[in-house]
């Protein structure tokens, strides 16, 4: 009885091999390596090339670089030492996805299955056993002959046909049992690509992101020149290229080459879509938070995890803001300065909105909370309160509404008991001394115990609600007087430096555990140090929600991931579809997105959500 032949390896179609001084650097698609520390490499390699049926040749640029006598050095591939060497360098290889294992015997399948593939052959065969299908209304446009030509030159040749119910600038191709498909769409300045899924959601996603995007997908304004036609023939191409590849990875069981695990911008679970621009001649895969969940992914899909850590609430507030399928406008430092405080400004509903923060990322995620809130404030019965998470809107909330509906508080304290707190001391600095505005700091202790309320007043301005800059409500005197003192700062750069008639949302506390999560301030640091302040807020948070809802008498509330059920996605589906009757910026598709992105909705105190 003989043994199974061994699988034959190869490197990697399109990878490049350089060589060094004493060793050598090799890079692929998706992996690269240096081995260094030997002038015997080179030769190494030699040998090794034969074996993956390269030549030596494939080196770059040897007479310059490699050393003649180490180039020129003869090894004995029975040597056992050379042996164990040659094993450890393909181990190398391997281990960085530079090498492919094809069946003994077999032919090699096409360079891009080997150059992606993690097994070629299998894929290979997956591909042989169907036949994509293209349809579009018209099969000798230019989009539907660059996509049947991609397909080709894929190994792939596709059955065509002609379908009416198609727009004119729109290509469906389907390929795989069971059936995948992609929408590919080409306008006179851009054009996108669907995420795979199956044939009648590809024609319906088609549709709703060309709705999204508008007629012309492109960004450029209504004046600006027309595309010429060799940026349109390029565009053609890129689209085409794209959709054939997204297809056949689609049908063969291979990644999905938007690269969802690797691109920061893109969210698990989420389809991606590409989206091209012909001026200036741009294409990024974006994330579609609006739109249907993974298509393995149950239905109703599970909301995704909470938010775990600031950078996380920060990457998908870039996905609510994405500039051509998000579904609010991302917050952006701009022009705003960033001292002695950070602001960050976006529009909304209500009209220019700027946040204010210690830091610009926390500026970032306090505007996008408060857009999203008056976004849903025009149509949702109630207070809303949007969070990066259950904690997070449970921290809001509790402190919108202590602000709101508490009575007048009980103790007055001396400034004594707050003033000599780093934080408190240096933000009652800046805003008296540094900005240069009169102002007087109040602190309160409410009836329940570890309550705080601080209240900043302009005293140029007249009584009443009209000369309050600030409030704050913390566990704290310190904190609450740190936080009014930075928020009534904050209002003021934001009046002077922001855009006219700007709406102001100033920094809690609430954001103080995202900030802190993952991260341990120094040991040497105090609370003058801002991560060592937000430290100590995030650790009395839990203690001060507690408090919060005995005040407000929301002990209740429990924010718990709203799940909805069949008619709550009927009335979001009308909501976000202008033909069921959903206003223009109705509410249906943010409440899809922030859920989609793990963000909680407080709404209906004592309802269902």
């Amino acid at each position: 009885m003989t043994a199974a032949e061994p699988p034959r390896l190869r490197l990697r179609p399109g990878v490049a091999v350089t060589p060094l001084r004493n060793g050598l650097h090799l890079r692929g698609r998706d992996g690269s390596v240096t081995l260094e520390g030997s002038k015997a490499l080179p030769a190494l390699w030699k040998l090794l090339s034969e074996q993956f049926g390269r030549g030596p040749e494939d080196l770059l640029g040897e007479e310059e670089y490699v050393d003649a006598e180490s180039w020129g050095l003869r090894l004995d591939p029975a040597d056992p030492r050379v042996v164990a060497a040659l094993a450890a360098l393909t181990a190398q290889l391997q281990a960085h996805d530079l090498l492919a294992e094809y069946p003994p015997g077999a032919a090699e399948p096409a360079a891009w299955l080997g150059a992606c593939a993690p097994r070629p052959a299998r894929a290979a065969a997956a591909l042989a056993a169907t036949r994509p299908v293209v349809a579009a209304a018209d099969p000798d446009g230019p989009l539907a002959t660059a996509l049947i030509s991609a397909l080709h030159r894929a190994g792939s040749p596709p059955q065509v046909y002609r379908d009416t119910g198609l727009p004119a600038d729109r290509v469906v191709a389907v390929a795989g049992t069971p059936a995948v498909a992609v929408a590919v769409t080409r306008t006179s300045d851009g054009g996108f690509v669907t995420a795979p899924a199956e044939p009648e959601r590809v024609r319906t996603d088609a549709e709703s992101i060309a709705v999204r995007l508008g007629a012309d997908t492109g960004s450029a304004p209504a004046d600006a020149a027309a595309a010429t036609p060799a940026a349109l023939t390029a565009l053609t191409a890129l689209l085409a290229g794209a959709a054939a590849q997204r297809l056949l990875c689609a049908a063969a069981g291979l990644p999905d080459p938007a690269g969802r695990e690797k691109d920061l911008q893109l969210l698990p679970d989420r389809p991606a879509v590409l989206v091209a621009v012909a001026r200036p001649p741009h294409a990024s895969y974006r994330p579609w938070v609006s739109g249907p969940a993974d298509p393995a992914s149950p239905a109703p899909a599970p909301a995704p995890a909470p938010v775990g850590s600031l950078a996380e609430a920060l990457r998908r507030v870039g996905a609510l803001g994405d500039p051509y399928l998000g579904v609010l406008d991302a917050p952006r430092p701009g022009g705003l300065p960033q001292l002695p405080a950070a602001l960050a400004a976006c529009t909304s509903v209500a009209g220019p909105l700027v946040a204010g923060a210690p830091r610009t990322d926390l500026a970032r995620l306090s505007a996008a909370c408060r857009a999203a809130e008056l976004h849903l404030d025009e149509v949702m019965r109630g207070p809303v309160t949007v969070g990066a998470g259950p904690g997070h809107a449970l921290g809001r909330a509790l402190r919108r509404a202590a602000l709101a509906a508490a009575g007048p508080p009980d103790l007055a304290l001396r400034e004594e008991e707050w003033r000599e707190q780093p934080q408190a001391r240096h933000w009652w600095t800046v805003l008296t001394r540094h900005l240069g505005l009169a102002m007087q700091m109040t602190v309160h202790q409410f009836s329940v115990g570890g309550v705080y309320l601080a209240v900043v007043r302009n005293l140029a301005a007249r009584g009443g609600t009209a000369g309050v800059a600030a409030r704050a409500v913390e566990a704290t005197p310190a904190d609450a007087a740190a936080l009014a003192a930075l928020g009534a700062v904050t209002r003021a750069m934001a009046a002077e430096h922001g855009p006219a008639g700007a709406v102001h949302t100033a920094f809690t506390g609430a954001e103080a555990p995202l900030a802190v999560a993952g991260v341990e301030p120094a040991a040497w640091t105090d609370d003058g140090w801002t991560d060592r302040w937000l430290a100590g807020i995030a650790h009395r948070e839990p203690e001060l929600c507690a408090a919060l809802a005995r005040l407000t008498g929301l002990t209740g509330l429990r924010p718990d991931p709203w799940q909805p059920g069949e008619a709550d996605l009927a009335d979001l589906a009308d909501l976000a579809d202008p033909a069921a009757g959903g206003p223009a910026g109705s509410a249906g598709p943010v409440l899809a997105a922030l859920r989609a992105c793990g963000f909680t909705v407080l709404a209906e105190w004592g309802g269902a959500r």
